[in-house]
């Protein structure tokens, strides 16, 4: 771009991922003579947001959303609860998703969908069963709900991805005509929907960008490599490439590497292997700068680090670390299974994995005594199963009144009440980390993510109300608790780089370490988590596990 005398400050540069569009500002730093500014640098996310002028809104919200649209729709006495309603509803919005991000027309595949329901059922009498007819009046209605869903996050300004790479499309025209100068650039991308493949070509036939590809020749010479699937796809189909070159077809994969393979049994002999290959790697290259460690299972993360050499003093982790995996998880979980029966009195092994929970024993320690022990060691003295939370009052005294409530009674009441006791649970449990902070400053990020996640909880349900007792608090906790991440900070360019499969996208390191190069993990299996079968995906052109 440089040679061609490009200003550029004035292009957008669109690219996969946040984390490329970092690396790419370092490049251009090192680039450029003079002082500029630095220029517009936008993920593919944030590019289509822009176009279609919606926000992404989470999947959390986009459940109570749906939510409200099947009430609206469904007749009073057919309704299901919100925890049953949720099972179906999150593979029903990742189809609506597929299907928006490659421009389907919605119609005719739902009533295809439908059609072929009708074929299968299995009653041929006239008289359909009442089972059957519910069944099958929940396939022709899917085009309803879809219509309604849509509508409303429309009205909302927001929308899911698909939505907005749909609603991008539709304002293509607009947004080329209002930027009739702008320039835009876009960078090392591979597997395109069929949006982005009418977003990107629609660019280049108006002459408003340029596409950079990085590929290499093996694979593209190679008609049936996966690796070079897509690419030999749009080389192929797009018009701008009849009259076009496609350039920057690379010819590194026939070069000379050093590759090793290690067969490792288990996890955890993985990430202590991963250590000893970067203890020798730090001898030879001090500052591990062009070295990163790329994890095929991101449950490795925490083995990984605790395996890391000591020498080592910048270090970039670029993926966030699932909730689900923390320590303060478990206390929750076993709270709520607790409490999702009704009761008075509590089974003694459920007490005893209470307190003795690493982050609670200590809320047990009150002027020198450790009641958390007295409670079990009563316990096991007088064999006590069931015990009347009074009961644990009078064995605990009344200096831990106050954290015997919280954990074990005023839960059944309602589910406002269930978030508050949590909420203040996190409050008590900082309130001693506090005391002593710097031996306890992961513990205490733990607890902000946690203290996070119930205030989210609590604002959904003031706001939509679905929530109506603890099973159903419990299992859209775990919904959460799925999708959310512990984020780390770190010099993204300094130092070693662990990362995970997608944040590795347009990046270049001469050292890579993967793991869990297992089958099932890379590539992840055959996993079909979807209403629309297989053909009914080949035929409109759906990807299917052979293009994920």
């Amino acid at each position: 771009l440089q040679n061609k005398h490009a200003n550029l400050s004035s292009i957008t540069f669109i690219l996969p991922s946040k984390r490329a569009g970092v690396f790419l500002k370092n490049q251009l730093s090192q680039i450029v003579k003079e002082t500029i500014f630095s220029p517009n640098i936008l993920s593919i996310e944030e590019f289509v947001e822009e176009i279609s002028k919606l926000k992404t809104i989470t999947n959390t919200d986009l459940l109570f959303e749906f939510y409200n649209s099947y009430i609206q729709l469904t007749k009073k006495e057919n309704i299901e609860s919100f925890d049953v309603f949720s099972k179906w509803a999150q593979i029903l919005l990742q189809d609506f998703n597929e299907i928006d991000r490659y421009l389907i027309p919605q119609k005719n595949i739902f009533e295809y969908l439908s059609d072929i329901q009708d074929l299968k059922h299995w009653s041929l009498g006239t008289n359909k069963t009442e089972f059957v007819q519910n069944y099958l009046s929940f396939w022709n209605k899917i085009f309803t709900y879809y219509s309604h869903f849509t509508k409303q996050l429309l009205l909302k300004k927001s929308g899911y991805q698909g939505l907005i790479y749909r609603e991008a499309v539709e304002n293509l025209e607009t947004y080329i005509q209002n930027n009739p100068n702008k320039e835009h650039v876009f960078l090392g991308f591979n597997a395109l929907n069929t949006s982005e493949e009418t977003i990107f070509q629609e660019f280049l036939k108006s002459g408003l960008a340029k596409i950079y590809w990085d590929v290499d020749e093996v694979f593209m010479n190679n008609s049936i490599h996966d690796a070079g699937l897509f690419t030999r796809s749009h080389k192929n189909k797009w018009p701008f490439f009849k009259n076009n070159n496609f350039d920057w077809i690379t010819s590194n994969y026939s070069k000379e590497k050093n590759i090793s393979v290690y067969g490792i049994p288990k996890n955890i002999g993985q990430a202590k292997y991963i250590g000893s290959l970067l203890k020798s790697l730090k001898k030879t290259d001090g500052s591990l700068n062009n070295t990163a460690v790329v994890l095929g299972d991101e449950n490795l993360l925490i083995p990984v680090l605790n395996s890391l050499p000591s020498n080592i003093n910048t270090l970039n982790i670029t993926m966030g670390f699932p909730l689900k995996s923390i320590p303060l998880a478990s206390l929750f979980e076993h709270l709520f299974h607790l409490h999702k029966n009704p009761s008075k009195s509590f089974y003694y092994k459920d007490i005893i994995i209470l307190v003795s929970h690493q982050f609670l024993r200590p809320l047990f320690y009150v002027n020198g005594v450790d009641y958390a022990s007295k409670l079990i060691e009563t316990i096991e003295a007088n064999n006590l199963i069931y015990i009347h939370v009074d009961r644990l009052k009078e064995i605990t005294e009344a200096r831990c009144n106050s954290i015997i409530d919280l954990l074990f009674s005023k839960w059944q009441e309602t589910t406002d009440l269930a978030l508050k006791n949590c909420s203040d649970l996190i409050l008590n449990i900082k309130s001693y980390l506090d005391e002593n902070k710097g031996s306890n400053l992961l513990s205490l990020e733990y607890l902000y993510r946690f203290n996070e996640l119930f205030n989210e909880l609590t604002l959904l349900n003031a706001k939509y109300n679905h929530i109506q007792d603890i099973s159903t608090l419990y299992s859209i906790y775990k919904e959460l608790l799925s999708t959310e991440t512990l984020d780390f900070k770190g010099e993204p360019l300094q130092g070693l780089q662990i990362m995970g499969m997608l944040e590795s996208r347009v990046l270049d390191f001469e050292t890579v370490i993967i793991s869990s190069v297992n089958e099932g993990i890379l590539p992840a299996g055959k996993s079909n988590n979807s209403f629309i079968p297989f053909d009914v995906k080949v035929e409109n052109k759906l990807p299917t596990y052979k293009e994920k």
